[in-house]
């Protein structure tokens, strides 16, 4: 048995003294946590531990960590499932509930009403501008991702080859997103069972810093609360629960609708999505442009960068541009519904199959999550999939950069492999102009991401607004 292991079980056995934090005042500490997760997962987890380490010191160092270390290994936005995890832990179900659900919220309320300014006003010169600007920002972001992933993950050459292998699965051959997770994954759990170092993890989010708050010092304690312990029954109920949640609207869309309706393939799609989206957002991304435009049609890839901005500068989890996603489809193809009821709808339902399942995941495994620490094949499974991702990233730089600078593609097919190629001639100085801006504001003089998105968006809509 590992020493961490060990360790774990060891600290199972302390005593439990009970908290004393006020649930009333744990909702209001979750509320202000979602109102300030801006960032994506990084920012949203330092915002999490200077609130909940450091400033309350309601857990410690090692059990945040070991929270974070379990949701990376879970499919969905880490960050809320982290929030739902350490909710579970401080007060049970309602907690975990709670918690899961109010980070989501603000978000889901800030993008549902841009949503409706964007069909609204969209052709608008102002609202075009502020799009038009965004999506140069968005641009610089999103290779921003790529380096500081592909920073932490690639660290030989066996990591740097799976990268590669994913980026022209993906870019080149078209292979869907939840076979490279998959692939990836098989790869580096053999890798870990036979002990091979290039498959050794670590990382995460990086270091905290500063001084480290134990959880002997904190008002949880190193004590194991009863309800945290292994109970079979209560996870299958809980599960049980939740996976009719989640499965009863699919099915009963397939059922009612058939599988050609718009709500139905909304439901199917981000069910399935629910399950593989391994690696942060911005590698499901990859996967949802693909789908959603390409396969779909649901939006033009624009649109995507347009939904995309508006994520990046509201509070949540950035998979909520998900959320756009199902909006404009319902928008356009829902029929015997007034097109904005339909959006409603679609938002509603697109959010739900997306993010219920993440609080399934956190419930029926986190009691048993102390089997998972110390595991050199599930770590290894995890480092893999992380260098896979940063494969896919750099496909949705590219394609996010072909359909931003450039106003016109074409489809090149050579010895099996179709992909995109721009137009030269189509170039869109300005947009370019915008882009590399952005790009020297955030690597060169380490602007926040907020500050270079709205800037952008004034100058784009100056600019679309006086042309």
């Amino acid at each position: 048995m590992s020493p961490v292991l060990t360790d774990s079980l060891e600290r199972s056995d302390v005593p439990y003294r009970d908290h004393g934090i006020p649930f009333g005042e744990a909702m209001r500490v979750w509320a202000r946590i979602a109102a300030l997760s801006f960032g994506g997962p990084a920012g949203q987890i330092a915002v999490m531990h200077r609130i909940l380490v450091d400033e309350k010191k309601w857990i410690g160092e090692e059990r945040f960590l070991h929270a974070l270390n379990y949701c990376m290994l879970l499919p969905g936005p880490e960050a809320q499932q982290l929030a739902a995890y350490i909710g579970w832990l401080l007060h049970k179900t309602k907690g975990g509930l709670v918690a899961g659900a109010l980070f989501v919220l603000p978000g889901f309320l800030a993008i549902l009403g841009l949503s409706y300014l964007y069909v609204l006003l969209g052709h608008a010169p102002l609202i075009e501008g502020l799009f038009f600007g965004l999506k140069a920002a968005v641009l610089a972001v999103v290779v921003q991702a790529v380096v500081r992933v592909g920073s932490r993950a690639l660290k030989n050459n066996v990591m740097r080859g799976i990268a590669a292998a994913a980026f022209v699965a993906i870019f080149f051959l078209h292979v869907p997103f939840p076979l490279i997770v998959l692939t990836a994954a098989l790869a580096g759990y053999i890798g870990g069972r036979r002990g091979f170092a290039a498959f050794k993890g670590g990382g995460g989010h990086g270091s905290t810093g500063g001084n480290v708050v134990h959880d002997r010092d904190t008002a949880l304690g190193e004590g194991l609360p009863d309800h945290a312990r292994p109970n079979l029954a209560w996870s299958l109920k809980i599960s049980g629960a939740l996976l009719f949640l989640w499965l009863a609207p699919v099915i009963l869309l397939l059922a009612l609708l058939g599988p050609e309706d718009v709500f139905t393939r909304i439901a199917t799609f981000f069910s399935q999505m629910a399950v593989v989206t391994f690696g942060g957002a911005y590698a499901v991304l990859a996967y949802v442009a693909q789908e959603a435009v390409n396969t779909y049609g649901w939006l033009r890839p624009g649109e995507m960068l347009d939904g995309l901005g508006l994520a990046e500068t509201t509070p949540g989890p950035l998979i909520m541009v998900v959320q756009f996603v199902g909006f404009l489809a319902a928008f356009r193809d829902a029929t015997g519904l007034p097109p904005l009821v339909a959006a409603t709808l679609g938002a509603i339902l697109t959010t739900w199959v997306t993010f219920l399942p993440c609080f399934l995941w956190i419930f029926a495994g986190a009691p048993f999550v102390e089997r998972l620490r110390g595991n050199r094949a599930l770590s290894a499974a995890l480092t893999a999939i992380t260098a896979a991702v940063v494969g896919v990233i750099l496909n949705l730089a590219l394609w996010f950069a072909i359909h931003t600078l450039f106003g016109e593609v074409r489809e090149v097919r050579i010895a099996g492999a179709v992909f995109e190629t721009p137009v030269l001639a189509s170039l869109n100085l300005p947009a370019l102009l915008l882009a590399a801006g952005a790009a020297i504001a955030v690597f060169r003089f380490k602007v926040g991401m907020i500050p270079v998105l709205f800037a952008c968006a004034g100058l784009g809509a100056t600019y679309v607004v006086l042309a």
